[in-house]
């Protein structure tokens, strides 16, 4: 019986003979392995991706400008024309804001983005669809800039608005985007501040002065150091990517020190302003923000206070912008 027993060949379960079973077995692992596809954005996806916070950059201007505007028109308002104004300053930057995700997302850089995910690299939304989105904006911009033109009659003003548009564009757009070469303060100083600031002031008084050119610095210095501190939080990534930002040519230590140095200097000249303006010494109070954002900046170890840090830079630039706005116009 035993001999018997140990000639028999075993016997195997009829389903562990089955290759179609570990077919399926395979198919399901690897199904199971992978990446959910991801999800159509939301609403609110929307909204983070048009980046609100940091639109204060583009009101704080059009307040200053406002303002040196009733300086040299003697105390008048163009209540028609402010709107106007701002809607040019906000819908291009909300234009710059989603050009900006269409292009860093179809070009890679933002593949490994430490920072709020963007529409284009995460796949929330087309990439066609988002630039349809930033084209309307600008589509938008032009139409208010239009609007300005006729009421001022000032004609050449066109050339200027395209070519804010095209700035606005090529920030990371193009074969060859200045902002991936170390100029995107540059650009952000002079269209977040100068054009955005004189621009205002001309089309209400026909004229710039003074007020305008030093408060469009000074603000224009502010809305450099919101761009550094968002570039200082990409720092390592972007350098990973091939962006050249300004923060990846000098390094992260000379990026603080730089902030630093640019949210000082505004209080310089409002201190100039103050001599003439009495209620621009209670600008000052902005100081409340700059201190503790110069120390976030100056000693940030992770991506979370950098976004902080970028969030109180832009409300610091809305406090001194209307603040000297203000103060200008009573």
């Amino acid at each position: 019986m035993a001999a018997q027993s140990r000639g028999r060949p075993a016997k195997v379960h009829p389903a562990a003979s089955r290759p179609v079973s570990a077919g399926r077995s395979l198919k399901a692992r690897a199904a199971s392995n992978r990446p959910a596809p991801p999800r159509p954005a939301t609403a609110a996806d929307w909204i983070n991706a048009a980046r609100w916070r940091t639109l204060p950059l583009s009101i704080a201007p059009v307040a200053v400008g406002t303002g040196a505007a009733v300086v040299a028109d003697g105390g008048v308002f163009h209540e028609y024309r402010i709107p106007l104004c701002l809607a040019v300053a906000v819908l291009l930057q909300l234009g710059v804001n989603f050009a900006n995700d269409y292009s860093d997302g179809v070009r890679g850089t933002d593949a490994h983005r430490v920072g709020p995910a963007r529409l284009t690299a995460s796949g929330a939304a087309k990439p066609r669809t988002v630039l349809v989105v930033a084209l309307a904006f600008f589509a938008l911009a032009a139409l208010a800039g239009l609007a300005l033109v006729i009421l001022s009659q000032q004609w050449w003003l066109i050339a200027v608005g395209a070519v804010a548009i095209a700035a606005a564009w090529f920030y990371t757009g193009g074969k060859r985007p200045y902002g991936y070469a170390g100029l995107g303060e540059v650009g952000v100083f002079v269209f977040f501040g100068l054009v955005a600031t004189t621009g205002t002031t001309y089309v209400q008084a026909g004229v710039v002065n003074v007020e305008s050119w030093l408060g469009g610095i000074a603000v224009g210095f502010l809305a450099c150091a919101a761009l550094l501190a968002n570039n200082l939080r990409d720092l390592e990534q972007d350098r990973r990517a091939g962006k050249r930002t300004l923060s990846v040519l000098i390094g992260g230590t000379a990026t603080r020190v730089l902030f630093c140095v640019l949210v000082a200097l505004p209080f310089g000249i409002l201190a100039f302003f103050a001599i003439f303006y009495p209620l621009a010494v209670l600008v000052f109070f902005a100081l409340l923000i700059a201190a503790p954002v110069g120390l976030i900046v100056a000693t940030a170890r992770t991506p979370k206070e950098l976004v902080l840090a970028l969030g109180l830079t832009s409300l610091l630039t809305l406090v001194y912008g209307v603040g000297l706005g203000a103060a200008f116009s009573f």
